[in-house]
């Protein structure tokens, strides 16, 4: 079960032999994070899964949130033992079978936050430490390792709008849109029936999320479902560039199961050389009057190169048959407030999230018809450009299976285009069994687009 108290994580990293290892490569605190790509140059490098797509990457110190916030099993996941570790959890998830780079990187970062810090609520995290940079090449190098008894990932394609409406002279950026599945739901209550257990341990799964994100190099990145922030995905991405923010879900169904690692939540990554924050608004979304369980996170972030606000949000609607009005009611509440933050729709505006709703729901048609004036981008790949993917997730539970389309990229039509978004696999790709696999991490599909600015968005208000 999980456990808050940062003295035992003090105690534990402090037994950690591999703490100072030298196979971390050292790097200027202070150095670019990594030279951007265009669209094709990155199209290209990802159709063939090279990694050599991660070579422009260079590491930065970041700041990152305050790795004391941790309510982490100890040193779940960098592996570590001895009594201290022992006391305080009862399941060890190590970074792979052998010391590695990812190992001694990811627990040197939180010797290094742990040291400094207070224990705080989970649900906040503003503070930021500094903290030595990692190279992408080489953590890509060392998933593949880990991963290297797996069968293939799917090869997904990049698809380019090749029309009037694609500038190539406008500079893009790149979102990212994943539910990773918490590992507490899906190893205790989702009840993937076709699905190996082994396929599901943490020791690798976490390696197949990190690779899909290094592969594809998000400017952007938005999870829900994250139950690993304090323990993996912030000190490592934040050591990638990442700033890094998190919101827990108050009553979240991850501590009904046992030895879990806290709650899951929301979590929005962007990269510092890319943009830099002005806003950031954590919310706790309400149905009408009644403060539910599921939250948004939006930051207004403003562009290096161009100087231009963006706004960008993350959310996970409430699930399951039957709660279409109260998604609605959500949905309804998370617009009101971007409306506030966006000033009515001045600052453009991207919104990701896994709104367990189908295109036919209520809340869909809110979104698609509110004054922010936003679009779905995963349209673009439909031959009409006006219809969703057939599926964004498709799993098999004990109730039978269920092939859906849940999961979204809105954005402001008025002030963005979409160039590019990465297809889907298909149903051979995914296989009989569905998802999660030995091939796939989660059984939501990761969604991904390039995006720029329109040239004169005044004229599409």
């Amino acid at each position: 079960m999980y456990h808050s108290p940062v003295s035992r994580l003090c105690t534990a990293l402090r037994d950690l032999p591999a703490l100072c290892s030298s196979s971390v490569r050292q790097q200027a605190p202070h150095s670019p994070v990594r030279r951007a790509l265009s669209p094709q140059t990155r199209g290209s490098l990802i159709g063939v899964g090279c990694c050599h797509s991660l070579a422009g990457w260079v590491g930065e110190g970041p700041t990152v949130p305050n790795a004391a916030k941790t309510t982490i099993s100890t040193a779940a996941a960098i592996g570590a033992t001895g009594s201290a570790g022992r006391s305080a959890s009862n399941t060890v998830c190590s970074m792979g079978n052998t010391t590695s780079r990812l190992y001694s990187a990811l627990a040197k970062t939180l010797s290094s936050s742990a040291a400094v810090s207070q224990p705080q609520e989970y649900l906040d995290s503003t503070e930021h430490v500094q903290l030595e940079p990692l190279d992408p090449k080489d953590l890509l190098d060392e998933c593949r390792v880990a991963l290297q008894d797996r069968p293939a990932r799917f090869n997904r394609e990049f698809i380019s709008l090749k029309n009037e409406l694609c500038n190539l002279q406008q500079p893009s950026f790149r979102v990212m849109q994943w539910n990773i599945l918490a590992q507490a739901l899906g190893e205790g209550k989702d009840n993937f029936v076709k699905c190996p257990i082994e396929a599901l341990k943490w020791e690798e799964r976490k390696y197949m999320i990190l690779e899909e994100i290094l592969i594809y190099q998000p400017d952007v990145l938005c999870l829900q479902e994250v139950d690993h922030f304090f323990d993996t995905f912030q000190p490592i991405l934040s050591r990638l560039g990442y700033q890094c923010t998190f919101l827990a879900k108050p009553w979240s169904p991850c501590l009904d199961v046992e030895h879990n690692n806290g709650p899951d939540g929301c979590a929005l990554f962007f990269l510092q050389e890319r943009f830099q924050l002005v806003n950031s608004a954590k919310i706790r979304l309400s149905a009408r009057t009644l403060k539910t369980n599921q939250v948004a996170i939006a930051e207004t972030l403003q562009c290096r190169e161009t100087g231009k606000l963006l706004c960008f949000a993350v959310t996970h609607l409430k699930a399951r048959t039957g709660w279409e009005r109260f998604r609605l009611a959500q949905g309804t509440d998370l617009l009101c407030n971007l409306e506030s933050i966006t000033q009515g729709a001045k600052i453009p505006l991207i919104i990701c999230g896994d709104f367990n709703a189908e295109p036919t729901e209520d809340v869909y048609k809110r979104f698609a018809s509110s004054s922010l004036n936003l679009n779905s981008a995963y349209k673009i790949l439909s031959k009409d450009g006006e219809s969703e993917p057939p599926y964004t997730t498709w799993k098999i539970r004990p109730t039978g299976e269920s092939c859906n389309t849940l999961d979204y990229i809105w954005y402001s039509q008025h002030a963005l285009k979409v160039n590019a978004a990465l297809g889907l696999p298909t149903e051979e790709q995914i296989g009989p069994n569905r998802l999660p696999s030995f091939s796939y991490p989660s059984d939501h599909l990761s969604l991904l687009c390039d995006f720029s600015f329109n040239e004169d968005p005044d004229r599409l208000l």
